[in-house]
């Protein structure tokens, strides 16, 4: 194993063979053991970081604990099978972001790309609220209203996650990927 290279940002890949299986390969190289296996560049991740030593703290070290994990890709079945994997980057917004795209594919009937698409919405902390343009002026206001602190975004920040997905479809694939990130969906 050698040290990572200094290097930074975040690679996220979704694969699907024509068996059915579903694959995703993940790197981030901003945090983690910064130790990649030879010949391969896979890092060791260091998943522990969210535990503190602190008595009583509700992410003290102990068994049976679980932190916030952000690496927490998706795979969704329907009686049994397999319907679509996907992913949304973003650190603290991914599981914010994974729900979003789970209702508005799930509830609302849309399809991956437009599920990937939508406006977003961010809780920060407290009352505070981050959301991407193209949220109705109505629901910002009654947000407020609430007294909520919201503060909207340009309308394909990064800060919103970044979702790549398949879908399986009786006669093959559809695969997203959103205008937030640099990925593409390509199919051979």
């Amino acid at each position: 194993m050698r040290k990572r290279d200094a290097v930074t940002g975040n690679a996220f890949a979704r694969a699907t063979p024509n068996y059915g299986h579903r694959d995703r390969l993940r790197h981030y190289a901003g945090f983690g053991s910064g130790i990649v296996v030879n010949g391969t560049g896979i890092s060791m991740q260091n998943r522990g970081y969210g535990f503190v030593l602190k008595p009583g703290h509700a992410n003290e070290v102990g068994p049976r604990k679980r932190p916030f994990q952000t690496i927490i890709p998706a795979f969704v079945t329907k009686d049994g099978k397999p319907v679509m994997s996907f992913g949304v980057m973003g650190g603290s917004m991914q599981a914010q972001g994974h729900s979003q795209v789970m209702v508005r594919f799930a509830d609302y009937g849309q399809n991956p790309q437009a599920a990937a698409d939508a406006p977003r919405w961010r809780i920060d902390a407290g009352l505070s609220f981050g959301i991407e343009q193209g949220v109705s002026a109505d629901v910002i206001s009654d947000l407020k209203r609430r007294g909520h602190d919201v503060t909207q975004a340009d309308r394909w920040s990064t800060d919103f996650g970044r979702a790549q997905l398949i879908y399986k479809m009786d006669d093959g694939y559809l695969a997203a990927s959103e205008r937030r990130t640099d990925g593409q969906a390509v199919g051979f």
